[in-house]
């Protein structure tokens, strides 16, 4: 998790959007990692794909769905693969359905036995946590394929994913200060890193 976590300010705060950042903001970043695994870790511990997204999910006439890009699935929190499938990072629905299909899943997974959490507010909650994590990670990892690899279709989805991490932020009171510092010095800079990035590319 901490490596995960840590390829965001390596690739896009400093490859990427070229922020200096001071003392206090390392700080910041450092404490709210440290929240955030913490929260992942005190979820149930289950199977993961970790990448279930609609990109990985074939249409099939038999044993629907055909599930592919699954060799680094492992034991990781509850809500990793839903939050994945739910907050894609290629598409965005409305928030009030993602809440309505996060209870429908915790009432279905209640129903048959599973880790439902205490309380859908509980439930939600570590669902929208998870999801932190996760989309701190991709907003590294989508850098990384531009600077590493050379793959620059992934920034196009940097501003996708930065979203749903701010919108987060916005709902739970640990992560306002991290939510601020997106506010005032990620969010405004995305585009301009993005136009200079493919600019850049020979012709």
């Amino acid at each position: 998790l901490a490596r995960e976590l840590a390829l965001m300010p390596e690739w896009l705060l400093g490859r990427h959007l070229a922020l200096e950042l001071s003392a206090a903001e390392r700080e910041l970043i450092a404490h709210t990692f440290e929240f955030l695994i913490a929260a992942a870790l005190g979820q149930p511990q289950v199977f993961v794909h970790r990448d279930y997204h609609a990109r990985n999910l074939m249409v099939l006439e038999r044993r629907n769905p055909g599930i592919i890009d699954f060799q680094d699935a492992l034991r990781g929190p509850l809500g990793y693969d839903l939050v994945s499938l739910l907050k894609d990072c290629y598409i965005a629905w409305p928030r009030e359905r993602v809440v309505g299909w996060v209870r429908e899943y915790r009432s279905r997974l209640a129903a048959a036995g599973g880790p439902a959490a205490a309380d859908e507010r509980e439930f939600l909650r570590g669902f929208d946590l998870i999801g932190v994590q996760r989309h701190v990670k991709v907003l590294g990892i989508f850098c990384r394929l531009w600077y590493r690899d050379g793959k620059g279709g992934y920034l196009g989805d940097l501003p996708r994913t930065l979203t749903y991490v701010r919108e987060a932020c916005g709902l739970y009171g640990e992560l306002a200060g991290f939510g601020d510092f997106l506010e005032t010095r990620v969010a405004p800079r995305l585009a301009a890193a993005n136009r200079r990035a493919l600019e850049a590319v020979p012709s």
